[in-house]
């Protein structure tokens, strides 16, 4: 017997391929940073997870997740709403079943489920500012948690209010208020200066399971692309630029293997031109600048030059360097050491010289060598002395 409430998901179009319903945002993008930087986190979910296909930037909702579903081998869209701008309150069932002007269809509920019209099966997710109360708390919980039960008290409750708020409402595919709980994940991420860190850690994290490991000014580099990226994606038009809104993983991991090897492994100019700048940009006087351009070029000597010093300890002695570096700015980064620019470039220097004490390969003096490392670290730009806002 045929089952009247069967919905054929090949009756559907792709989300890569279906006109959005609307293309409000791309219009309305100004102040868009949270969602840009909460797009940057997705797109480095897809980085590291294969099963990540393609991830949407202002399509059919704010972003749009599309992978392999793990069960069915079949795909998933996963339909994101970011919320920003918020009033100081807990996030409640009225918030989220409130209709614009009182009109049905309107609500985020509802403009959340409606995304279930296409042939991938569809999830949700809301991304707040604000943290939620405790009928919606249910929704934080990942599939498994006793809460998200079929017989749990809580899911009951918050789809029975969900249910007298917004009464009938279905999508095009058939599916409530149930579906729709059972499908929604609500993650609170409570400022965009905190997304920015976890997201600026996270390529660091990356870069060493990919074997290129990033000092923080190489990742805070990439991760500014990234949110270009995000914001280019955002600010295109489905109709005539629909190949910017959406990355594939393959293009973002070609992406990633060519700006590792040139972040990496990029040669500086002779000039020393950006060390300036950086020195000069952390009030640093001009014989000191000038000290320091000097130290950069005889390193760059020594270490192109063979005969001067073996490949293999180069490499060890800017291994050092680069150890001690990252340490040092991810604790100024991270408001650990209460000091300005000038504060922080001596502090850099004096640890070089307890490294070099404490490393005296090949029995020698390398002071020269590991202080012009680091300057060469920041003359590519890798590096800077002040504080990042």
């Amino acid at each position: 017997m045929k089952n009247e409430n069967f919905v054929d998901p090949t009756e559907f179009a792709s989300v890569d391929v279906a006109i959005p319903v609307e293309e409000g945002g791309p219009t309305a993008r100004t102040g868009f940073n949270y969602q840009d930087e909460i797009a940057v986190s997705f797109l480095l979910d897809m980085l590291e997870n294969s099963a990540i296909e393609k991830i949407h930037c202002e399509t059919h909702d704010d972003v749009i997740v599309v992978r392999t579903d793990e069960e069915s081998s079949g795909r998933v869209a996963e339909f994101i709403q970011v919320k920003a701008g918020e009033p100081d309150k807990l996030w409640s069932v009225a918030d989220l079943c409130k209709r614009k002007k009182g009109k049905p269809g309107t609500s985020i509920f509802e403009t959340s489920l409606a995304r279930d019209r296409h042939l991938e099966k569809a999830r949700f997710r809301i991304v707040t500012l604000r943290d939620v109360n405790s009928v919606i708390r249910l929704l934080t919980y990942q599939d498994n948690a006793p809460a998200r039960h079929q017989d749990a008290a809580e899911r009951k409750e918050i789809i029975k209010k969900i249910q007298q708020k917004c009464p009938g409402f279905k999508s095009e595919k058939g599916n409530g208020a149930d579906y729709w709980v059972d499908h929604c994940l609500w993650e609170v991420r409570h400022s965009e200066k905190s997304v920015k860190q976890h997201n600026e850690l996270r390529i660091i994290q990356i870069s060493f399971r990919d074997n290129r490991p990033l000092l923080p000014e190489q990742a805070e580099k990439l991760l500014v692309e990234l949110r270009q990226k995000a914001k280019t994606a955002g600010d295109a038009k489905w109709s005539s630029e629909r190949h910017l809104k959406i990355f594939s993983r393959a293009e973002l991991r070609q992406w990633w293997e060519r700006r590792l090897e040139e972040v990496v492994n990029g040669v500086s100019a002779p000039s020393g031109g950006k060390l300036r700048g950086k020195m000069e940009e952390a009030a640093l006087p001009p014989d000191l600048v000038e000290l320091a351009v000097d130290l950069r070029r005889r390193y760059a000597a020594s270490f192109r030059t063979s005969r001067y010093m073996k490949a293999d300890l180069g490499e060890e002695l800017q291994g050092l360097v680069q150890a001690e570096v990252i340490s040092l700015k991810a604790e100024y980064v991270a408001g650990n050491l209460n000091l300005d620019a000038p504060g922080f470039h001596a502090l850099c220097l004096s640890r070089l010289d307890e490294v070099n004490a404490a490393h005296k390969l090949d029995n020698k003096d390398h002071s020269v060598f590991l202080k012009g490392c680091m300057y060469d670290i920041s003359d590519r730009c890798m590096l800077r002395f002040v504080r990042p806002q």
